[in-house]
């Protein structure tokens, strides 16, 4: 069992700091003696910062003797995915190519954990720009969920869900365009949210724009509800810098976790309508409905029309958009640093990765618009099952955790799917920007099982409210091989 500290919650952490109980940099060093304990079988991170995250706490122990005004999260430590900028650190976007390369300045999320007074540990294992549903990569390898070694973490923030559910870290920044912070989080059973899109701001460059397709959302992770929402509360809040960013809503996301659920109308979909299910997976997420209806919830099973089967809603909806951003990412890589992802350095990146940057590069303008005709029936089919109900719950992924070495399973309950794409309820809602959040549905065999809690856009309280409830009714903190 790891030390009593390294435990803790984010919020008992900081009240515990805030009141003189811990010392900041008693945590911290809690926080890396559990990490160079644990991470060899993890393979969570890629940087430590220990020097630097030991400066910051000595800064916060003073903070809090002087008794200055502290954050929400003051002296908290909190991991950074690797593909977020972190001022003086390596950003390797998971791929040798960038091994030695150093981010010049924080991202905006990061600005806002710092200015929350939260402490940056270092970065988190990824693939190669996140582009694939795994975190595995050439530079650091695979990172296992702490639930058993010889399985993935999901991807592609598999790094910080591993961290955090390993207690390495109480919570972890995560950025997710197709389930990247609920398919970790529901491999490695922590709370994961990716909230409405342009909750939290963007701040990409030199496309400001390129996070509207498909839509890109940064969001928490955390092994409680109120973690996760506390986190929001502080990435969340407009910014100039990315133009689709809104406004805050009108209460702390934190206030969602007391609140009464006994009027929520759920709708329930085990599969969207064109998702095979691994038995184990449906039992779980069945026993995450049982936990809803035991809070309060008035709970019943919806059928989901996105308009299109399952290798469509792959191939000719999502896939142009997303082919098209690898295309223009890898035109940008050339141009700015002589990296050549489908040409010189192709061995360097997955054969996958040059393979959609290729044909991105051969789709039309017309083939990238009509496209969003076809995602705006997955949005209508969403929008109809959500019509006279607060929520729909469904799966975050058709399987358990599965072995290192593979993309994803070749078929689930003998049904064919693409081991790349077809295995994963999650992006969809990247699709429509709706409220969506991992949460643990308790273990099948001993492995994770992720329930996905979807809301109106805007309405991330009820998705706050829903899972909070759900871990009162079915508690999963003694599930973590530590506890």
């Amino acid at each position: 069992m790891p030390e009593e500290i390294t435990g803790r919650s984010a919020t008992e952490l900081a009240a515990a700091i805030r009141s003189g109980e811990l010392s900041p940099v008693t945590v911290v060093e809690a926080v890396l003696d559990r990490i160079d304990d644990t991470d060899d079988d993890v393979n969570a991170w890629v940087t430590v910062c220990a020097a630097d995250a030991r400066e910051r706490a000595r800064d916060a122990e003073r903070a809090v003797e002087r008794g200055e005004d502290l954050g929400p999260l003051h002296g908290v430590p909190v991991a950074i995915k690797d593909l977020t900028e972190l001022e003086g650190v390596g950003l390797t976007y998971g791929t040798p190519a960038f091994k030695d390369h150093v981010a010049e300045r924080d991202a905006v999320v990061v600005q806002r954990l710092k200015a929350a007074g939260a402490i940056p540990l270092g970065k988190t294992n990824t693939p190669e720009f996140g582009l694939r549903t795994i975190t595995d990569n050439d530079l650091i390898g695979p990172t296992a969920t702490p639930f058993d070694a010889e399985r993935n973490a999901g991807g592609s923030s598999g790094g910080s869900a591993a961290a955090v559910a390993a207690a390495m870290v109480p919570i972890a920044q995560g950025s997710d365009a197709g389930g990247s912070i609920r398919i970790p989080a529901a491999f490695c059973h922590v709370v994961g949210i990716k909230p409405t899109y342009g909750r939290v701001p963007v701040d990409s460059r030199p496309n400001a724009f390129g996070s509207h397709t498909p839509m890109v959302h940064e969001g928490p992770i955390a092994r409680t509800v109120e973690d996760a929402a506390t986190m929001l509360d502080v990435l969340a809040g407009p910014h100039d810098r990315d133009p689709f960013s809104i406004p805050n809503s009108d209460e702390p996301f934190a206030e969602a976790v007391d609140c009464d659920v006994s009027e929520f109308e759920v709708g329930y979909s085990p599969d969207l309508g064109i998702f095979p299910i691994d038995s184990r997976i449906e039992q779980g997420v069945e026993r995450g409905v049982d936990g809803l209806e035991q809070a309060g919830m008035s709970v019943d099973t919806v059928e989901v029309d996105v308009g299109q089967g399952l290798e469509t809603l792959v191939n000719e909806t999502s896939g142009p958009q997303w082919e098209a951003n690898i295309a223009a990412l890898a035109e940008r890589l050339e141009e700015s640093v002589g990296v050549e992802i489908t040409g010189e350095h192709r061995d360097q990146f997955p054969e996958h990765v040059s393979r959609m940057a290729e044909d991105g590069a051969e789709r039309s303008a017309v083939e990238y618009l009509r496209a969003d005709e076809a995602r705006t029936e997955v949005y209508d089919g969403v929008e109809a099952a959500l019509d006279g109900r607060d929520l729909l719950v469904c799966p975050v992924t058709t399987v358990p955790p599965f072995e290192h070495g593979i993309e994803g399973p070749s078929e689930v309950e003998g049904t064919p799917v693409n081991p790349e794409s077809g295995w994963f309820l999650t992006f969809v809602f990247n699709l429509t920007g709706h409220p969506a959040a991992s949460v643990p549905a308790g273990l099948v065999e001993g492995l994770p099982v992720g329930i996905q809690i979807v809301g109106h856009r805007h309405a991330e309280a009820d998705v706050i409210a829903a899972a909070a409830a759900l871990e009162r009714e079915q508690p999963w903190h003694d599930d973590y091989p530590w506890a």
